[in-house]
């Protein structure tokens, strides 16, 4: 490490070595609440409503709710209070305020899913004087072959977004006898019958999806989370024999592709449409067979060290599981 990145690093106001913190989602305490807002007036708590499907630029997915009408332009805020409907929150509650605008309308059955692009993010993860550092931090050395560079708000928009738990499950590819196995965080359930994975165009792991058509999708143990990060290369990997991957004995009940080792749950897909936006790739799928294989079992998930420091902080539990 060059004295600068040294310098820079301890004006971070970041209390982790890793930029993202993997844990145990079930013995994680005290998240932080995502609202939807107009006019400072609290709509919804959409916490577990609205999926992170993008981060070049930030893209967040909501599925249509009932008396809810999503207009062009929309602000969310993300709060450790409990706020209701029709409240008016104050400064005070937001510790991250992120504005989006329409991207798009999906039809997906009898329901219709709306994508956001971010357009500014604000944070009180740490303070102002720190995030001048993590700019500049950002600007000087994440600018690397292959790394995808976010500007100045898009990185505050990013780890904005990562301050909720967002699961990494890993995706199973099989096709013509030959398998992938890799890892994503930007996925997950829109309603009961439609799943969305957002894959980097130009990736084997995107090509593969769209041959295949299909996919098997695992959550977890939170043990396997060295294992899992080490799988991220496979986004760039051919497809191999069954033996080059940590596949265990257990088999899917439709597609009878074998499962990780130590997965908790699974759902096996069917590809029914797609878009291409930026960088990205977004996938939507119809969900033909789910299972629980250890109910009520904690999955891996991560966040990111922006907010974890801030937990530090204010002393609230973390058991992170660093790399």
């Amino acid at each position: 490490m060059g004295p600068v990145k040294k310098i820079l690093d301890n004006l971070s106001g970041l209390h982790y070595r890793q930029e993202y913190l993997c844990l145990s989602k079930g013995s994680y305490t005290d998240p932080l609440h995502v609202y939807f807002v107009i006019n400072d007036r609290i709509i919804k708590d959409i916490t577990n409503l609205h999926l992170f499907t993008g981060y070049n630029p930030l893209i967040f997915a909501f599925p249509s709710l009932p008396g809810i009408e999503w207009p062009e332009l929309i602000q969310l805020i993300f709060s450790h209070s409990i706020l209701q409907a029709n409240e008016v929150f104050s400064k005070k509650d937001a510790l991250a305020v992120v504005k989006l605008k329409l991207l798009k309308k999906q039809p997906a059955g009898n329901t219709v899913i709306f994508y956001f692009e971010g357009t500014s993010g604000t944070h009180r993860f740490v303070s102002r004087f720190h995030q001048f550092f993590n700019s500049m931090n950002n600007r000087l050395f994440n600018k690397k072959a292959g790394n995808v560079f976010l500007h100045d708000n898009l990185y505050k928009q990013v780890q904005i977004a990562y301050a909720i738990p967002r699961n990494i499950s890993l995706i199973s590819i099989s096709h013509s006898g030959l398998f992938n196995l890799f890892p994503t965080d930007l996925h997950g359930q829109i309603d009961d019958q439609h799943y969305i994975i957002s894959l980097r165009i130009g990736g084997k792991a995107c090509e593969q999806v769209e041959a295949a058509g299909q996919v098997l999708i695992s959550k977890v143990d939170p043990g396997m989370y060295k294992n899992v990060y080490a799988l991220g290369k496979n986004h760039m990997q051919p497809l191999k024999a069954k033996e080059h991957f940590p596949f265990g004995q257990q088999v899917s009940g439709k597609l009878k592709w074998p499962l990780p080792e130590q997965a908790v749950s699974y759902k096996e897909l069917v590809l029914l449409d797609s878009f291409t936006y930026a960088i990205h790739k977004l996938f939507l799928f119809k969900i033909i067979n789910q299972h629980e294989i250890q109910p009520g079992k904690a999955t891996l998930a991560h966040i990111h060290n922006s907010y974890a420091s801030w937990r530090y902080k204010n002393k609230l539990p973390g058991n992170y599981l660093l790399r």
